[in-house]
């Protein structure tokens, strides 16, 4: 069994993942209407699938956190995408999932967002191909902005090796964190000791 602990600065903004609001796209057409007319600009609107504004989870006094099991996430993520770059320690990882599952842990349960400032907002449409032709919804997320930082420790066992670590990390690094990551959000760099 290794420790090691992480400390991570995201170098773009970071999206929270949250659901936070149901009914943001309403609000949001009723913001941005120009001709104060809501309700007909809604009607234009064709079977919107899903609206949502998405934040952060937050301790009693504000701070923004995430949970353990988002580093978990983070680190299936980046294997998945490993494995099908021949030549990697993550390639030669079988049931990978259940191996991340099983003994990588992170701790604390609840890790802090070292925010510099304010958290901001981000809206961006979402698209997506359907039987019904594409779909377009608007999404809404809360951002911590570059600079936030977070420290946690891992505590691994057997399978794992810090050359896998290091991998996923390096992986997060030029990918990102959270939601967007495809576009560029929360990329981040990182230091790594053994505990």
């Amino acid at each position: 069994m290794k420790k090691y602990k992480i400390t991570v600065e995201f170098l773009e903004p970071l999206l929270g993942t949250v659901p936070k609001d149901k009914d943001v796209y309403a609000s949001y057409i009723a913001k941005k209407s120009t001709n104060g007319d809501a309700a007909d600009e809604l009607a234009t609107v064709p079977d919107v699938e899903e609206t949502g504004w998405t934040g952060f989870h937050t301790l009693d006094d504000g701070t923004p956190i995430l949970y353990d099991y988002v580093v978990k996430g983070f680190f299936k993520d980046a294997c998945g995408a490993l494995r099908r770059a021949s030549g990697t320690a993550s390639s030669k990882l079988t049931s990978y999932k259940k191996v991340i599952d099983g003994l990588v842990f992170a701790a604390p349960r609840q890790i802090k967002l070292i925010v510099p400032g304010e958290l901001g907002v981000i809206e961006r449409p979402l698209r997506a191909q359907t039987a019904q032709g594409e779909r377009v919804a608007l999404a809404r997320s809360d951002t911590a902005p570059a600079g936030t930082m977070m420290e946690f420790e891992l505590t691994i066992i057997g399978a794992v090796s810090k050359t896998l670590l290091v991998e996923w990390l390096d992986y997060g690094a030029l990918k990102g964190f959270g939601q967007w990551r495809n576009a560029g959000y929360g990329k981040f760099t990182y230091s790594m000791e053994e505990v």
